[in-house]
């Protein structure tokens, strides 16, 4: 098992509450605070090089030199000490604040560090000198940010305004005015040193000029108090932060916030695919819609405005407009570029389920449990249409014809209805179904439906003629997923509750595959672009891919977590990307949105997760990994962690040098047999999971090596 990767390191465990840590600027040096303790790592094998004590009581804040060999340190105790990292002695201790000190930090050339104490003061120590060049003081300060040429030191206060001292003459220079709230609680200087970022209690973000001490930007976003902020090295960008759960990036030309680096924070409810944007927006029971950079995984809007769960999206034909509709009995109307809602649909009377556009995207049709299904005019936000038929249950579905001159709907009283979209009228009513009807769609041509029912069935109708061509009986279970293949031959139907899918030949009518396998509900299918793939997702985070010529599972994954549809079948968190590549993505009950890409391998498949909006965790119960073969002590230390236990149950050679992924190494272990061709485990075998519990993460995890008894 030689250079295996998992993508993280063993957990560094202490006997006391870890207070903080930070890296040397080189990234070769850890620095851990705990019980009162420094302890210093090296990062190439991670073992501990020094402990640094001396404090009599609790530190509070430690920073490396610009070069990585001091480390100093500040105390409740009112001290600060300079530390060898090399050697792990006290270089220098410092003592005049009169009360704990709250944080420290190095000038850019290492030769001054200032220490900010509970007694109001910051304290500037000369190295060289061995002494205190400077105490400022009476303005409350809060926090402090030397200028990248170290000779001036911003400092943000109680009053709302930021001082600017010069570190050489120990006078101020400028004070900038204009934060409208006392308290600022964060200040950061811009790499090339004329800027100045700052954020406080008043919730903005403020860009300052150094030189003439003008605001040339105020930047407004954050529902709550503003906690760090930050610029990015080349400077074109500033982070901030806030108590309102948001980590905003602002563009520092134009002064707008281009991203909220934030994944949900309740279940994923489903997602949608934009080809020409190549963006996926999700959306979620916590009443936000986010939208998704789909080759980084970035945020890069969150739509918020919803009071309740929202049940469904869909993006205009020109994909610069969404629209959304949510149980708070509304639908909104988005602009994808900026983020901003154009209409608030009200009307309805009851939750709205359902929401489309129209083919040629100057209207929107919304289904709701108030038995009507309403059209809007998209560019002044009227209701243009009310159509009412269905009895007492709701309207569970809508959708246009490919042709946008008609709108079918369907629910809870086991009709399929047709309305004709110019003159209001229903002109085919479908009955034969004798139960809910929890999905229709159209054949890729307009000339055909298919619904879906509790009834056990699946049944095609004639558009033209009003009658059902078809029945397709073989579920045991409620139907609640139908779609057509991309070339319009084949049908698609699963049964959460039978846990199958079948794939149904459109001539003969006969069942050509039943797909088995899934342990839960199947939650939702999907057809890959090109239609040699199919997709299942089940309720209990399990995904499968099917090839659709030989019936064949080519791939599975369980995933940590469930879906959250909860009965509601018409959304699901999976959609299938570009036309062009096999890619999919998937969301999950923690909030998560994954990308994954399909790699075709001779006659087998490979899965790859390309980024998650959540860090994985590597898990394991009950895997014998203690003496893997090659298995690096590193490795062996997280593994153990993680649950690994008992002698070796399987082996690596290194006789191959095909890289595989995270995903497939999963897969790997989880095989009971160990053999080459299975890759799938019963429920006996160690079980190894991801748990997103972070930000962002882009998996890299390869190893080299093959499998064998």
């Amino acid at each position: 098992m030689k250079d295996v990767q998992f993508g993280e390191l063993p957990f560094l465990k202490y006997d006391h509450e870890v207070e903080t840590h930070v890296y040397s600027s080189d990234g070769t040096s850890f620095a851990v605070l705990s019980g009162g303790d420094i302890h210093v790592y090296g990062t190439s094998n991670w073992e501990r090089a020094w402990i640094l004590s001396g404090h009599s009581q609790r530190i509070s804040s430690t920073a490396y030199s610009p070069n990585g060999d001091r480390i100093v340190s500040g105390s409740y105790n009112s001290t600060v000490r300079v530390w060898d990292v090399a050697t792990g002695g006290c270089l220098y201790i410092f003592i005049g604040h009169t009360t704990g000190v709250y944080s420290v930090a190095y000038s850019p050339q290492g030769n001054v560090v200032a220490s900010r104490g509970y007694d109001g003061t910051v304290r500037l120590w000369d190295l060289e000198a061995a002494g205190c060049r400077s105490i400022i003081s009476g303005c409350g300060i809060n926090n402090m940010a030397f200028a990248p040429k170290g000779d001036i030191i911003a400092l943000g206060s109680d009053d709302g305004r930021v001082r600017l001292w010069d570190v050489s003459s120990g006078e101020f220079r400028s004070i900038l005015i204009g934060h409208t709230t006392s308290g600022i609680n964060s200040v950061a200087y811009s790499p090339q040193g004329d800027q100045i970022v700052s954020g406080g209690y008043d919730k903005s973000v403020r860009l300052w000029d150094v030189e003439t001490g003008e605001c040339r930007k105020t930047m407004t976003g954050h529902a709550r108090t503003v906690t760090k902020v930050l610029f990015s090295p080349k400077g074109d960008y500033i982070a901030s932060a806030s108590y309102d759960n948001t980590v905003r990036l602002w563009s520092v030309g134009s002064g707008y916030s281009r991203k909220i680096s934030e994944h949900h924070g309740r279940a994923v409810m489903g997602l949608k695919y934009s080809t020409k944007r190549n963006q996926v927006a999700s959306y979620s029971k916590d009443s936000t819609i986010r939208l998704w950079d789909a080759e980084t995984g970035i945020c890069s809007r969150m739509l918020t405005g919803h009071s309740g769960v929202v049940y469904q999206i869909s993006y205009s034909p020109q994909e610069d407009r969404l629209v959304s509709c949510s149980n708070d009995k509304t639908v909104r109307l988005w602009d994808v570029e900026s983020g901003g809602c154009l209409h608030i649909l009200t009307g309805h009377t009851m939750t709205v389920n359902g929401v489309v556009f129209s083919p040629q995207g100057d209207q929107i049709a919304s289904a709701s449990w108030d038995d009507t299904v309403r059209l809007w005019n998209v560019v002044t936000g009227e209701c243009q249409r009310i159509f009412i038929g269905h009895n007492n249950n709701g309207v569970k579905v809508v959708t246009y014809s490919p042709q946008g001159n008609q709108v079918a709907s369907a629910g809870g009283d086991g009709s399929v209805k047709l309305w004709d979209v110019e003159t209001g009228d229903c002109q085919h009513t479908f009955t034969g179904h004798s139960d809910e009807i929890q999905r229709i769609v159209y054949s890729p041509n307009g000339n055909q439906i298919a619904s879906a029912s509790d009834d056990k069935t699946v049944r095609l109708w004639d558009v033209k003629m009003g009658v059902c061509t078809h029945i397709f009986i073989g579920h045991k279970r409620g139907v609640t997923r139908v779609v057509y293949s991309p070339q319009g031959h084949q049908v698609a139907s699963a049964s959460c509750d039978d846990k199958t899918v079948r794939l149904w030949d459109m001539e003969s009518g006969e069942c050509r595959h039943t797909l088995a396998g899934h342990e839960k509900d199947v939650d939702a299918i999907a057809y890959s672009p090109k239609g040699n793939l199919l997709a299942s997702w089940s309720d209990s985070g399990e995904a499968r891919l099917w090839d659709v010529a030989t019936g064949e599972c080519v791939w599975n994954f369980n995933h940590d977590g469930s879906t959250p549809s909860g009965g509601d079948y018409s959304s699901h968190p999976f959609v299938w990307m570009s036309p062009d590549v096999d890619s999919f993505m998937t969301g999950d009950g923690g909030g998560s949105v994954t990308r994954w890409d399909v790699v075709k391998e001779g006659a087998h498949h490979r899965v790859r997760m390309r980024w998650r909006s959540t860090n994985g965790r590597l898990t394991l119960m009950g895997a014998c990994v203690q003496d893997v073969q090659g298995l690096s002590d590193l490795n062996k230390r997280l593994l153990k962690q993680r649950g690994g236990t008992g002698e070796p149950s399987l082996r690596l050679r290194e006789t191959s040098s095909k890289v595989m992924t995270m995903a497939s190494v999963v897969s790997k272990l989880k095989s009971s047999s160990f053999n080459k061709e299975a890759l799938h485990s019963p429920s006996t075998s160690p079980a190894i999971s991801l748990k997103g519990d972070s930000e962002q993460q882009t998996e890299q995890a390869t190893y080299s090596g093959t499998l064998e008894n």
